[in-house]
C-alpha cells in the first residue's frame, strides 16, 4: 500500500513480523499492518492468526480480504538470499538480528514518511525483547513499543503482518526467477527448511563442485558449509602472495587489485599464469586464464 490513506493523521498502530527466518532457501520477509487506533478492535472480526497455524489457502483468502479493506495499511520488505549471504559472510559482518532490526526499523520509517501517525507498535521478539524495546524506542522516541514472544499469536495487528509476509514469501518463492538458467534447476525443493528431506535432496543434486549452489540458496547458512565441505578449495592468488612474507604493501595491493581484474605487476601475473601455480584445478584442466586486460 504506497498512497497515504485518509485516516493516516489519526493515531495509528501497527504490526511486524517475518516470514522465512530460517529457511536455507529463497528470501526473508518482513510486513507490516497498520490502522487507525480506532479500527483496533475491529481486527478480532477478520479472523486474523499466526500464518503459520492456517492454511495456504485460509491465508491466500486473509491476504486478498485485508488488501480490500480501506481501513488496513500494509507494506513488505524482501530481503533476498543473496543479500542476506553478502551481509552474514561480509568482513564487517551483520548478523540475520541486526538484518531484521533494520528491516523492521525500515517499515517503521517507510510508514512514517508516507505522512502516518503511529503511537503503537508491536513486534514478535528477535534476541532479548527489553533490549529491542529499548533499541526501537531510542530511534522512535515518539512511539510505544510492545515486544513480546508470540506477538504474533498475541496481537491480531501481528497475525496479519504474519500473514502479509507469509503470502509476500510464498509468492516470491514459487515466482522466483532462477539465474542460473542453463542448470536444469527444478522447483521441488519442499519447505526450504535445513531439516526438511526434500529440501536437503535438492541441495545435494544442484551441488555443483566449485561454484556451489544457485542463487537461490543462502551461502551463509551451516547448512551449506557441510554440504561444501568435500569440494574443491578455491585458491586466490592473492592469499598466496600475501601469505608469502613479502612486506612490500605496494605488491599486496597489486595482487590485492588483481582479484577485480587489474594488475599493475605483469611479470607476477604472467608467471602464475604460465605455470598454473596457484590455480584451483579446476580453471588447470580447463586451460582457463585470468583475463587482466580488456
Amino acid at each position: 500500500m504506497e498512497s497515504t490513506p485518509e485516516w493516516a493523521s489519526q493515531p495509528c498502530i501497527m504490526g511486524i513480523d517475518e516470514a522465512g527466518r530460517g529457511p536455507v532457501l529463497g528470501p526473508m520477509v518482513y510486513g507490516c499492518l497498520y490502522c487507525p487506533l480506532s479500527y483496533q478492535s475491529s481486527l478480532a472480526s477478520l479472523h486474523f492468526a499466526d500464518s503459520k497455524t492456517l492454511k495456504e489457502e485460509k491465508r491466500e483468502e486473509l491476504y486478498e480480504n485485508l488488501k480490500l479493506d480501506k481501513s488496513l495499511g500494509w507494506a513488505v520488505d524482501v530481503i533476498g538470499p543473496r543479500e542476506l549471504s553478502a551481509k552474514m559472510l561480509a568482513v564487517n559482518k551483520i548478523n540475520l538480528n541486526e538484518i531484521s532490526h533494520n528491516s523492521a526499523m525500515g517499515l517503521i520509517k517507510q510508514v512514517l514518511d508516507m505522512g502516518v501517525l503511529l503511537t503503537e507498535v508491536y513486534l514478535d521478539t528477535v534476541g532479548d525483547p527489553e533490549k529491542y524495546r529499548i533499541k526501537l524506542s531510542e530511534r522512535f522516541s515518539s512511539i510505544k513499543f510492545v515486544v513480546s514472544k508470540k506477538a504474533d499469536s498475541l496481537y491480531p495487528v501481528v497475525s496479519g503482518a504474519s500473514i502479509v509476509a507469509k503470502v509476500t514469501r510464498d509468492r516470491a518463492l514459487k515466482e522466483w526467477l532462477v539465474e542460473e538458467t542453463g542448470e536444469n534447476i527444478n522447483r521441488n525443493f519442499g519447505s526450504g527448511y535445513p531439516g526438511d528431506p526434500e529440501t536437503k535432496a535438492w541441495l545435494t543434486q544442484h551441488k555443483h563442485s566449485v561454484f556451489g549452489f544457485p542463487s537461490l540458496v543462502r551461502f551463509s547458512w551451516g547448512t551449506c558449509t557441510t554440504h561444501l565441505k568435500s569440494e574443491v578449495e578455491v585458491a586466490w592468488e592473492s592469499d598466496e602472495a600475501e601469505e608469502s612474507g613479502n612486506g612490500n604493501s605496494s605488491t599486496k595491493r597489486q595482487a590485492k587489485l588483481s582479484k577485480f581484474g587489474f594488475t599493475t605487476c605483469e611479470s607476477r601475473s604472467e608467471e602464475i599464469e604460465s605455470s598454473g601455480k596457484g590455480r584451483c584445478k579446476f580453471f588447470q584442466a580447463r586451460k582457463i586464464q585470468q583475463i587482466t586486460q580488456f
